[in-house]
């Protein structure tokens, strides 16, 4: 099944007309996790088709207001909808008071559970059947993390003719798929690779929110398929992106090259910035496969 990813707000602090706040979407198997949620993300959902009921688990990077600021307007908009089901949400301490602030004695219809994120070192934050999610450090002004999304390992494929070569008995194909040997009933061991095929290697995601130019993330986001790294400036402002904890185009596609990514997506524009193509060529001069997060477009993972 399908890994989607979709860009609902590519700016940085400041909205534009055309470019919302930080807020994308993975579509792991049609179960949505919200990353980020900037100023009206609940109107991206309506505008790109998105639907609410498929959407149980929000993570924010960190409580800087282009970050989460939408959340308000999308929470009152699942209340409207009447929603019923548990919405979970990891974030930094803090967003759990403000949310309740904004409910002025009224309860959501919906179970409102809060997991708190830390930064000082990787982290399993959630895991189910299909997909892990890992959070890391990143370095901003503020406690930050990225998110690693690992698509779990789908069972292996069993060779149907070695089914009939080995008398392999239907009570252990089950075993066999999940990596076992086999043992036969003479005794001899036939190992799983020549009996089972993988299907296709399991995918992943990585989220690096806003952050300094910082190498040492690079073991964290090792190989994955699809990187999306803030950049917020181009090189030229080098200074202003050091002075105010952010990348460039150039340093995000350092990151991407160093860790072997197969894609990479910018985003987290600055608005002074009215047309992006300096950011995919100063970007792809340091790493060819980079593409420009705009709000609407999906990416295939």
């Amino acid at each position: 099944m399908a890994i989607t990813l979709t860009i609902l707000g590519s700016s940085s602090a400041l909205p534009t007309s055309d470019r919302y706040t930080s807020a994308h979407v993975l579509n792991v198997h049609e179960h949505l996790f919200l990353i980020d949620c900037g100023e009206g993300t609940q109107m991206r959902f309506r505008q790109f088709k998105l639907h609410f009921k498929k959407l149980d688990k929000i993570f924010i990077s960190h409580l800087h207001g282009d970050h989460f600021f939408g959340i308000f307007g999308l929470l009152s908009t699942l209340q409207l909808l009447g929603r019923k089901n548990e919405l979970h949400i990891y974030s930094f301490p803090g967003l759990e008071e403000l949310i309740k602030a904004t409910q002025f004695g009224e309860e959501y219809t919906f179970p409102l559970i809060f997991h708190n994120l830390q930064n000082n070192e990787k982290e399993v934050i959630y895991s189910d059947n299909k997909v892990e999610v890992t959070s890391f450090p990143l370095n901003h002004r503020i406690p930050t993390c990225g998110f690693l999304f690992r698509e779990k390992p789908k069972l292996l494929k069993i060779i149907k003719e070695k089914i009939k070569e080995y008398s392999i008995p239907v009570s252990k194909i089950q075993d066999i798929k999940k990596g076992d040997d086999f043992i036969n009933s003479e005794g001899k061991t036939i190992f799983n690779n020549e009996i089972t095929k993988r299907t296709e290697n399991p995918r992943s995601y990585a989220y690096c929110s806003d952050t300094i130019y910082t190498p040492e993330i690079v073991p964290y986001i090792k190989g994955v398929n699809l990187l999306y790294h803030e950049a917020t400036f181009l090189e030229n402002l080098l200074e202003r992106a050091n002075t105010t904890f952010h990348s460039t185009a150039s340093q995000a596609a350092e990151i991407a090259k160093a860790a072997n990514v197969e894609k990479l997506i910018i985003g987290h524009y600055s608005v002074r910035y009215k047309e992006l193509d300096e950011f995919l060529v100063e970007s792809r001069e340091v790493f060819q496969e980079t593409y420009l997060a705009i709000d609407g477009l999906q990416y295939s993972v």
